[in-house]
C-alpha cells in the first residue's frame, strides 16, 4: 500500500512559515484547536513542528515575555523541544507507522523536502479498525 492513500494534502493542513510571529501562532492554534502545527520555511520545506509545549516553555524560560509582547518573538527563534521526523512520500507504511506512534501526525515531503502534506495517527488507526472490522465479518 502506497502511503499517500493516507496523506492529507497542503492545502488542507494548517502550517506555519518560519517567520510568523509566536503570537500568530498562538492564535491560530487556539482557533482550529490544535496542539502541534508543522513548520515550512520560504521555498516550502519541512523544517519542524511547533508544539503547545514549545510555546509554553517558551513564555516560561524568557524574562518579561507575556502574551502581549508574543509578537514580537519570531516562530524561528523559539526552541524547538521533540525532532518531530518526516517521511517521504515515496516510504513505506512500516516506516509511517513506526512514526506515527510517537506522532500525532508525520510530515510528509517529497524528494526535495518540500512539504505536501500529513497523514494523522488517527486516519492510520481508522483504517486498520475498519480492515479489523471488515475481516471478522469475512470470518463469521
Amino acid at each position: 500500500m502506497n502511503i499517500a492513500f493516507f496523506l492529507t494534502p497542503k492545502n488542507e493542513v494548517i502550517y506555519e512559515y518560519l517567520d510568523a510571529t509566536m503570537r500568530q501562532v498562538i492564535e491560530r492554534m487556539e482557533h482550529h484547536g490544535y496542539t502541534a502545527i508543522p513548520l515550512i520555511d520560504k521555498e516550502g520545506k519541512y523544517v519542524g513542528t511547533l508544539t503547545e509545549g514549545d510555546l509554553l516553555w517558551e513564555l516560561k524560560n524568557t524574562p518579561d515575555l507575556n502574551f502581549k509582547n508574543t509578537g514580537l518573538v519570531k516562530v524561528k527563534d523559539i526552541t524547538r523541544r521533540v525532532n518531530h521526523k518526516s517521511v517521504l512520500i515515496s516510504a513505506d507504511v512500516e516506516s509511517l507507522i513506526s512514526l506515527a506512534t510517537n506522532q500525532n501526525f508525520v510530515p510528509v515531503v517529497d524528494d526535495d523536502g518540500i512539504f505536501i502534506g500529513i497523514i494523522k495517527r488517527s486516519d492510520i488507526i481508522n483504517y486498520c479498525y475498519n480492515q479489523i472490522k471488515r475481516n471478522k465479518k469475512d470470518i463469521v
